[in-house]
């Protein structure tokens, strides 16, 4: 009996330990994600009671609508001015950082300190410094006689600001992920290059680089995922509006989806932009990973 009770456990512990996450995932991931999808296959107004069934007529709808596409184009061009620019300064910071310095948990820390504050606050900070009449940047272009940008009224201008404010927030996050890569490089590595003369760019680019790839791939998925879903920033940027600017210039994805599902209270046409937008996230991430697995393979 206690042989049968021992094997028992041996054997069931382990389901037991990983039940509670499956169980979260089920009622908190796997349910809003089918019952989004049945709600998208309806004309469901929040303001009525009444859920008429239309098939796939809301899809046809999304794809004809202008909004929708230029949300799309928004997002993308937002995504490539912020992510890559972010990881390539994260890379070179966090080569850095693992320096020989003086105080290095100190600089670490200091790393992170923009990804841990406030959305709002940092909204509202490069608000002031990209502002039209009392802005730094326009100080600085005013000064040099360049002029003053309007930097909401632009696509490319309020894009460009938007990308800073992600730039700023997350490149000390990604550098602390590379960091925690690098140091598990071995020293040995750097020294032997150090003999050789490399530079410290040359050993960034033919050592750091190639022994990171998995970690680099992992940033680049991620930075993609989260690109896709950017609300915050331009939603606070625009004064809280969720058109995204006068033309809809700076208006995202998420800012689209967040307009029909709370504006017009249009449920059944913001969770049919929710599954496209769920698609086209995959999509990315796996082209991301297709091309990164195959620049990794080449070499």
């Amino acid at each position: 009996m206690k042989n049968a009770l021992y094997r028992l456990d041996l054997k069931a512990s382990p389901y037991l330990y990983v039940v509670p996450f499956f169980v979260l995932f089920a009622a908190f991931g796997v349910f809003p994600l089918a019952y989004t999808a049945w709600v998208s296959l309806h004309d469901w107004s929040l303001l009525s009671d009444t859920h008429t069934f239309v098939g796939i007529q809301n899809y046809k709808d999304l794809f004809a609508d202008e909004y929708f596409w230029n949300a799309l184009r928004n997002t993308a061009q937002i995504w490539v001015m912020s992510t890559v620019p972010q990881l390539i300064m994260a890379l070179v910071l966090a080569h850095v950082l693992n320096q020989r310095l003086r105080a290095p948990t100190f600089w670490r820390m200091t790393a992170l300190l923009p990804n841990i504050t406030s959305v709002a606050a940092v909204a509202i900070i490069f608000g002031q410094i990209f502002g039209k009449d009392y802005g730094l940047i326009n100080w600085l272009l005013d000064s040099l006689g360049l002029g003053r940008i309007d930097w909401q009224a632009g696509t490319a201008s309020s894009q460009i600001a938007i990308s800073v404010m992600i730039i700023w927030r997350w490149t000390g996050y990604n550098a602390l992920i590379y960091l925690a890569a690098m140091q598990a490089v071995s020293k040995d590595l750097y020294d032997a290059a150090s003999l050789d003369g490399a530079s410290s760019f040359q050993q960034l680019t033919r050592i750091t680089v190639p022994a990171i790839r998995p970690t680099i791939i992992f940033t680049v998925i991620i930075s993609t995922i989260g690109g896709m879903q950017v609300l915050a920033e331009p939603l606070l940027f625009g004064g809280a509006s969720v058109t995204g600017g006068s033309d809809r210039q700076f208006q995202t994805l998420s800012l689209y989806l967040y307009e029909v599902g709370f504006s017009r209270f249009d449920f059944g046409y913001a969770s049919t932009a929710a599954w496209v937008m769920f698609f086209i996230i995959v999509i990315v991430a796996g082209i991301n990973y297709f091309l990164t697995s195959r620049v990794r393979s080449s070499r």
